[in-house]
């Protein structure tokens, strides 16, 4: 009973927000309007404070007051979360008022709204991408400003984001039992787009078991060769990360492919001899 009690009461305090509204929308009284509409934002209630800005807009034209107006229309859709028209109307505000006290703000924050947009890793990585070249033009023209180390801290976390998306599409080929030598081209490719990852050591030992499944699975007369590839890509990896807590695997792998290749060599050895 006390549940519905307070959600007539909360219906009844939303009919009359509607109703007061309604009637201030529908004034002829532009600075009232706008004095609303300042009030409604200051008070969180973006949607109506939007509606009445862009309703004043023909009226606030020229005036002093119309670039702060479209500021905040542009945050009023930020705020309520409607990022593609909130990147559309920072951009807006960016090109209309270039010279403009807050022009670099809104230039941020244009990039800051496709971050916003970036989706689940799963899914089509576009605004990911976007986000990360508008906020990269932004740190170039502006690298003194307080924003940039935040820019830059968005920029790392959205391209392990499309490192994290490009590593499931080469661990796919990996898993699915067949496809070693597309696994082990994905993961080399993994590893020239993102040189400087932390797990660039761990994506070169995919890359050695992809070939070492490659090679086991070839045909005899192909598989000294592909062995002899496992073979290379060890001597690299020990090269490249001698401190790494993964070469004992890589050791094993080194080991396997020279006991197939010995094996190869024994078994065409015999071939010749019976010969």
């Amino acid at each position: 009973m006390k549940l519905i009690i307070q959600v007539l009461v909360f219906s009844v305090l939303l009919s009359s927000c509607a109703s007061k509204f309604a009637k201030v929308l529908k004034s002829k009284d532009n600075e009232y309007k706008l004095k609303m509409a300042e009030q409604y934002y200051v008070n969180k209630k973006y949607s109506y404070a939007q509606q009445l800005f862009e309703d004043l807009f023909p009226y606030l034209k020229g005036k002093d007051s119309y670039e702060d107006a479209f500021y905040k229309y542009a945050y009023c859709a930020y705020y309520d979360r409607d990022y593609l028209n909130a990147e559309n109307l920072f951009k807006t505000y960016t090109e209309t008022f270039p010279n403009g006290p807050r022009a670099e703000e809104c230039e941020y924050m244009r990039a800051y709204s496709f971050y916003k947009q970036s989706p689940k890793v799963d899914l089509d990585q576009t605004n990911t991408t976007k986000a990360i070249a508008l906020l990269q033009a932004y740190i170039n023209t502006h690298a003194e400003s307080t924003r940039t180390k935040e820019a830059n801290d968005i920029i790392d976390k959205l391209k392990e984001k499309l490192e994290l998306k490009e590593y499931k599409s080469a661990i796919l080929y990996y898993n699915m039992g067949r496809y070693y030598k597309a696994a082990a081209v994905s993961f080399a490719t993994l590893m020239d787009n993102y040189p400087e990852s932390k797990k660039s050591d761990e994506y070169k030992l995919l890359i050695i078991k992809s070939y070492f499944k490659y090679a086991e699975m070839s045909i005899w007369e192909k598989q000294q060769e592909r062995f002899e590839r496992v073979l290379t890509e060890c001597s690299e990896f020990k090269e490249r990360y001698p401190e790494s807590k993964l070469q004992q695997q890589v050791d094993e792998y080194k080991t396997l492919a020279t006991n197939n290749i010995k094996k190869i060599q024994n078994e065409q050895t015999q071939a010749t001899t019976q010969r």
